[in-house]
């Protein structure tokens, strides 16, 4: 399981940036801005509208995902070398807390925090609520773009657990695969990107959407147990999640996490499972 807290609220982000202006500060916090949808990929004219203070934008497309590597889905994970540029691009220095945010209650965001903790790095949260959670808290937000100095650290991947295609087409006995997409793409009644509608055979339906309330924030950790264990899991069940192309499967595991299971990600998703055209499609409610 993911060391270290995997949340921070606005309040107390707030609170940590104010110090840090003051000088009080023991630790520095960087803030990720990740704005990314499938509608919306490019987030630079929104974060330029309006973020956090200090916050640096991240290119989910081109600092999250490595698209010269085929075969591997929509978004495959970056090598080292590669997430180790990107950090270093976003100021990172070992032992600064990272916190990374959104506007879709870090369902795009969570892509960071999951390669951070996969790199090693101490101290990776999601800011809870997320951009919407700073604002409706009354807090600022500055204007335009943000050039920070040059950090140091250093991506060692390994620290989160990964499976691939024959690893999610052979998932051990006893252990439970979600599916994090929208319940209609699960079922195959829709699909706007991929070449295949539906769900890979034995995956249960489980739309990271469902991990958050009315305000954006997660689940308390009492209500994710109940919302897992309705289909299947419970701490000690090996666990493995995927969505469209990684991004929201991250969501998944996070959320898995904060209900104490520890879960596989599948970074290539329906998007490379749909693709290779000797894996079995299932359409449907039912795994």
């Amino acid at each position: 399981m993911p060391a270290g807290p995997i949340l921070i609220t606005v309040d107390e982000l707030a609170r940590r940036l104010d110090d840090e202006r003051a000088g009080r500060a023991i630790t520095r916090t960087v803030v990720l801005d990740v704005r990314w949808t499938l509608a919306e990929p490019d987030g630079r004219p929104a974060f330029r509208s309006g973020h956090i203070p200090g916050a640096v934008y991240v290119d989910l497309d081109r600092e999250l995902a490595d698209h010269d590597v085929t075969g591997q889905g929509r978004h495959p994970l970056p090598s080292e070398a590669a997430f180790t540029v990107a950090m270093r691009r976003w100021g990172l220095h070992d032992g600064d807390t990272v916190v990374v945010a959104d506007d879709v209650g870090n369902q795009s965001s969570a892509r960071a925090w999951w390669l951070l903790r996969h790199a090693g790095f101490a101290d990776a949260r999601m800011l809870d609520g997320a951009l919407a959670g700073w604002i409706a808290a009354g807090h600022p937000l500055e204007t335009g773009d943000t050039e920070p100095e040059q950090g140091d650290a250093t991506a060692h991947f390994g620290a989160m657990p990964v499976i691939d295609a024959d690893g999610a087409a052979t998932f051990p006995a006893g252990g439970v695969l979600l599916d994090a997409r929208a319940a209609k793409r699960y079922r195959g009644e829709v699909e706007p990107i991929d070449p295949r509608a539906g769900h890979i055979p034995g995956a249960r339906s489980a739309p990271s959407a469902g991990n958050l309330d009315a305000d954006g924030r997660f689940l308390a950790p009492e209500e994710l147990r109940r919302r897992f264990a309705a289909v299947g899991i419970m701490p000690g069940t090996p666990a493995a999640a995927y969505c469209g192309s990684g991004i929201t499967a991250a969501h998944e595991v996070a959320a898995l996490a904060l209900a104490g299971v520890d879960a596989a990600l599948f970074p290539g998703s329906w998007s490379q499972w749909s693709n290779e055209a000797n894996r079995p499609v299932a359409t449907g409610a039912t795994p």
